[in-house]
């Protein structure tokens, strides 16, 4: 059975329950700004008032009164972690299908590069418009149902494509494409926020790591399997037949992945896994705001920071991922497989450092100094990129691609998790849903200004463009203050549970005494 945690309060409040003890009177002096605390019976409450943040260092000696609330760890957390990785491996691969073997698709819809690259574009631009009603909606009908579209929507268009195997349906895979891109905006933030609600404060960021982990699978099987399930052949009605192949098998894995989340994925577990997720279900939804909520995140300018560097960063990445084939064509003719496992190679060397970048964040909450250092090291893996790749040996482009997808790719947890702890106790979908709304943006200004510069004036200066935006955001980082709100909120629980314990066991101590003395009278 998991371990219960519960501290026991005063006297007064000595039988009350986990569940019960927010509604009593000594809770009500939990913090400044907090009313009348009480489990929230939406999908999710919050933990402050509407319009305003929580200071957790006004609590004072107010905290005194606080019991440490009852916390478990569920084993079925790994199982929606799991699943939900899955879907969003599934819509992840979708977005690269196509660019890394442009050329193919090109000869085969009789279509210019430029409409190639907005079949990876339309994901960015997508987000972009979306973004606001989703996390909206994710406030409203919380985390299950967010997930829930989103697969349906992955589903959906997964079947739609396969009626655009052949030369004259181009606007029919475009169409199909939108609607996956749609089912991006439901499910691209939601790794902080699932680990948040899941997880024990030890392994929040391991979580989202592996959160993350599931689209950077996605993006490694896009690199690695269209090459190898659509070979470059000349007879337009075989090559139909393997991208039809491809679409039926990309239907059939989004298919049952909706389907299992019908049935099994869900909203949270009913008893909170840390102080600060029990903190935050304790605001009464009548009095969370989701404009305040906003302003409050627009006016947090460290937080605003991480908004440009991570879209710089990441921006970076998508125009990387999405122009690849081109750049690997240019210099190596006719090595397209080859091109799709260099991506592979980029993915797979991210997804070790998003693990590693994780399980270090747990061990040592260095947040700031952990996302420079990762953020400079990814300048620099762009800038031995650059200058390598034009150099004729593609086993140097796999160790240098290599190299620059550990840190690049292995930026992306560490961003949803500063952001987290710069803005708690704020939502975590909507400061994900913003981090990645910036990295939409500068991803579509990145590839399409990339590619004309490599169609104009070649690979290297294209590259050396995104080194300048790297450049940038490092220094930017650099200046990001460092303020751990989540952090905070869990030490000062745990800081006032052991003050209340203390008091108690003084007090035993006390009558104990009293009453020794009266038998000895």
């Amino acid at each position: 059975m998991p371990q219960n945690n519960t501290l026991k309060g005063d006297r007064a409040n000595s039988e009350l329950s986990g569940e019960e003890w927010p509604c009593s009177k000594a809770s009500k002096n939990l913090a400044p700004g907090f009313s009348s605390p009480q489990w929230s019976p939406e999908p999710f409450g919050r933990a402050v008032s509407t319009g305003s943040r929580l200071h957790m260092e006004t609590l004072g000696d107010q905290s005194d009164l606080a019991p440490k609330v009852e916390t478990k760890l569920y084993h079925r957390r790994w199982f929606m972690l799991f699943l939900f990785s899955f879907v969003s491996a599934s819509n992840a691969f979708m977005w690269l299908q196509y660019g890394i073997i442009s050329n193919i698709f090109m000869r085969f819809y009789n279509i210019d590069a430029l409409a190639i690259d907005w079949l990876a574009m339309i994901y960015l631009l997508t987000y972009i418009p979306l973004i606001l009603p989703i996390l909206w909606f994710l406030d409203n009908r919380g985390i299950r149902d967010v997930v829930l579209v989103g697969s349906a929507f992955n589903c959906i268009g997964a079947w739609i494509k396969i009626g655009s195997a052949s030369p004259d349906t181009f606007p029919v895979t475009f169409f199909g494409q939108f609607v996956c891109s749609v089912a991006t905006v439901f499910v691209l933030g939601i790794p902080s926020y699932l680990a948040s609600v899941w997880f024990g404060e030890k392994e929040v960021s391991t979580a989202c790591s592996i959160g993350v982990l599931g689209n950077q699978l996605g993006i490694a099987i896009g690199f690695l399997v269209p090459p190898i399930l659509v070979p470059n052949v000349d007879d337009m009605d075989e090559l139909a037949h393997h991208i039809r192949i491809m679409f039926y098998i990309t239907a059939g894995v989004a298919t049952l992945l909706f389907v299992l989340v019908v049935f099994v994925f869900q909203e949270r577990p009913k008893i909170p896994p840390t102080q600060a997720q029990a903190t935050a279900r304790s605001i009464p939804p009548e009095q969370y705001s989701y404009i305040a909520s906003i302003r409050n995140l627009l006016r947090n300018k460290p937080f605003m920071l991480l908004v440009v560097t991570y879209g710089l960063n990441v921006g970076c990445f998508y125009a990387v991922g999405t122009l690849l084939n081109r750049m690997i064509i240019v210099h190596y003719p006719g090595e397209e497989v080859n091109a799709g496992r260099i991506g592979l190679t980029i993915v797979i060397a991210g997804m070790v450092g998003s693990l590693i970048c994780g399980v270090w964040l747990d061990r040592t909450k260095t947040y700031k100094q952990t996302t420079l250092a990762v953020y400079l090291l990814s300048l620099v893996g762009m800038i031995v990129y650059a200058a390598t790749l034009s150099l004729g040996h593609l086993w140097v482009v796999f160790i240098t691609a290599g190299v620059l997808g550990f840190f690049m790719t292995g930026y992306l947890p560490l961003g949803f998790e500063f952001a987290v702890e710069l803005t708690y106790p704020e939502s975590e979908g909507t400061s994900s849903g913003l981090l990645n709304c910036s990295a939409q943006v500068f991803g579509i200004i990145f590839t399409i200004c990339q590619g004309k510069i490599i169609d104009n004036y070649g690979t290297l200066a294209g590259n050396i463009f995104l080194c300048v935006f790297l450049l940038i955001g490092t220094i930017m980082t650099a200046l990001i203050k460092s303020d751990l709100r989540r952090q905070n909120a869990n030490l000062q629980a745990k800081a006032a549970a052991e003050r209340h314990k203390s008091g108690q066991d003084y007090g035993a101590t006390s009558l104990i005494s009293e009453q020794q003395t009266s038998s000895q009278a």
